[in-house]
């Protein structure tokens, strides 16, 4: 049985799973799914279309499932989808979707959002992902598994990030960062790979020799990047993360990538 404080208000219509904490003072709204085993620590608001799965640990003052902060939005029945196992801190602000986007803000299982984190409408986060403080995604903004967002960084609206990025802290990211890399600065540019996320995360020494060679192939100075990128993809064919930088670069051309600066 849901274990409700009783300063707790669990709206009619709301489905709580059995071993469900709902803290003191939260509010669970009447169109709210609380999946088995997620703690509600105390003073959380989770209204809206919002499906939380299971084991999610929400603290104090975090508020899931408001309307998007959109001048058009008005009022049409929009979701927030949030997966297993995150870890929600103080202060996080997660909304649902616009009915001129997605329709819905999806958030992957096992990540990590620190106090005052906000994901905004329509956005993708991946699986094991973290933002750090007060880190900020825009609308629309996909974020891919492993990547990390540095304290006090903005992503601009519809940007990508790329599998096991890292973003440094107060960065300004207004364009998109390919899987692998290390972005820093503002506006953010492009300082290299992630070699410390990749050699934490077990990748072998051929696999990162390879991407270094790639990196150093892909922002040579010789040919168009179109050449270059053709050339990446045909030198390391048979490497599955060049390809996955090659196909992230190719999936959306009309978006601009973080560069290298020009001494770099």
């Amino acid at each position: 049985m849901s274990r409700i404080h009783p300063t707790a208000i669990v709206a009619d219509g709301a489905v709580l799973a059995d071993d469900v904490e709902v803290g003191p003072y939260c509010i669970v709204g009447e169109t709210v799914t609380l999946g088995a085993g997620t703690r509600l620590l105390s003073h959380v608001v989770i209204e809206g279309i919002t499906e939380l799965g299971e084991g999610n640990v929400v603290h104090p003052f975090a508020s899931l499932g408001g309307p998007p902060q959109h001048v058009a939005y008005k009022g049409e029945p929009t979701r927030l989808v949030i997966g297993d196992g995150n870890t929600i801190r103080e202060y996080v602000t997660m909304h649902t979707g616009t009915p001129t986007g997605r329709g819905v803000t999806t958030v992957g299982s096992s990540s990590f959002f620190m106090a005052q984190s906000h994901v905004a409408h329509d956005c993708i986060v991946g699986d094991n992902v973290v933002l750090n403080h007060a880190a900020t995604l825009g609308g629309h903004v996909s974020v891919d598994e492993f990547a990390i967002i540095g304290g006090l960084a903005a992503v601009h609206q519809y940007s990508r990030i790329g599998r096991h990025v890292i973003v440094g802290g107060l960065a300004a990211v207004t364009k998109d960062v390919i899987p692998f890399g290390s972005v820093w600065g503002n506006h953010a540019h492009l300082e290299g790979l992630n070699l410390v996320g990749l050699k934490r995360r077990g990748f072998s020494r051929e696999v990162i020799n390879d991407l270094r060679a790639a990196y150093r192939l892909l922002f040579a100075d010789e040919g168009t990047f179109q050449e270059r990128v053709e050339d990446v993809a045909r030198v390391f064919a048979g490497s599955p993360e060049v390809t996955e930088i090659v196909e992230f670069i190719q999936a959306d051309s009309a978006r601009p990538l973080c560069l290298p600066h020009a001494d770099d």
